[in-house]
């Protein structure tokens, strides 16, 4: 297992995170708390994509990469969708706290799908190297 590679995923889930909320609560001034949850995911989701190609997975970024990222955070947004919702109806969680601690809850799922697709292997496969790669088109 790569310990750099997962704190390196682990600094761009912060920024990823960090950007997620800011456009979250921006967004929820104008916009219902859902459909504000959605248009701050996709747009932390561009972000993310080329911060783990460049940062995490030291890979270039690529159509095929581009186009298959989005499967490394389905889990991770059906797991914070789900959560968010649970919080804030069932929970009564104050609707600005509940994305963060859905968030929490759906990264190791993230990293594994991540890794899976930048790379081509999971945690524990140490034939990758983390040494720069191109990503294949």
């Amino acid at each position: 297992m790569n310990l750099g590679r997962i704190v390196r995923f682990g600094a761009v889930g912060v920024v990823n995170t960090g950007t997620y909320f800011l456009c979250y609560v921006g967004l929820t001034t104008f916009l219902p708390y859902f459909a504000a949850h959605v248009l701050a995911f996709v747009l932390s989701m561009i972000g993310s994509y080329f911060l783990n190609c460049y940062f995490t997975f030291r890979v270039k970024p690529s159509w095929k990469s581009f186009l298959l990222f989005p499967l490394s955070t389905l889990a991770n947004f059906v797991i914070q969708s789900a959560g968010l919702w649970a919080l804030v109806e069932h929970a009564h969680m104050n609707q600005t706290v509940a994305p963060l601690v859905a968030a929490v809850v759906a990264i190791p799922i993230t990293f594994l799908v991540t890794q899976l697709i930048f790379r081509g292997n999971v945690p524990g496969d140490l034939k990758k190297s983390d040494s720069p790669q191109e990503a294949t088109a």
